[in-house]
């Protein structure tokens, strides 16, 4: 399960906006990752264009699985993690970051930011820490457990051979 970017836009009329992103391309080859890099922030400016306000959706792109949620009031968030990434605790984290995001930011700011002009530090450390989704997210922390606690509770099956009537 990887994580690769986290991407805060505005959804503007014709074009999204990048406001702030972060990413970790540190899996890929040291001449692949501006490209890669590139694709990213492409694929989720268009991702948001295309997606309605007021929605959430998983978007599958080659080999990675991107995740959206665009607010009523036209700020989007954009995760984009490998394929076995669950995407509750990825729309859970979009939830958290946009909520965030519009307390520090004005959203007199959204249309007009970039990337250099918007002052919001927090998106490095939500990628980093949501990269093991079991220690991030409180849910999956649970399930994890449970699912560990049945493997121990779960009896190997006996088998009894009986004699039958002599």
């Amino acid at each position: 399960m990887k994580l690769y970017s986290l991407s805060v836009l505005y959804k503007s009329e014709p074009k999204a906006v990048l406001l702030k992103a972060a990413y970790d391309v540190s899996s890929f080859s040291f001449f692949q990752r501006s490209s890669v890099q590139e694709f990213m922030t492409f694929t989720s400016q268009l991702i948001v264009e295309r997606s309605a306000k007021g929605s959430r959706a998983s978007v599958k792109e080659q080999e990675y699985l991107c995740h959206v949620y665009v607010r009523n009031d036209s700020l989007a968030g954009v995760v984009i993690a490998d394929s076995e990434y669950p995407s509750r605790v990825a729309f859970t984290l979009l939830e958290k970051v946009l909520d965030e995001f519009s307390k520090q930011v004005d959203s007199i700011n959204w249309p007009v930011g970039s990337p250099a002009t918007i002052n919001y530090t927090a998106l490095d450390g939500h990628l980093s820490r949501y990269q093991n989704p079991r220690e991030a997210d409180p849910m999956s922390k649970v399930q994890a457990e449970l699912d560990e606690t049945k493997i121990i509770l779960v009896p190997p099956l006996a088998v009894s051979v009986s004699k039958g009537a002599e």
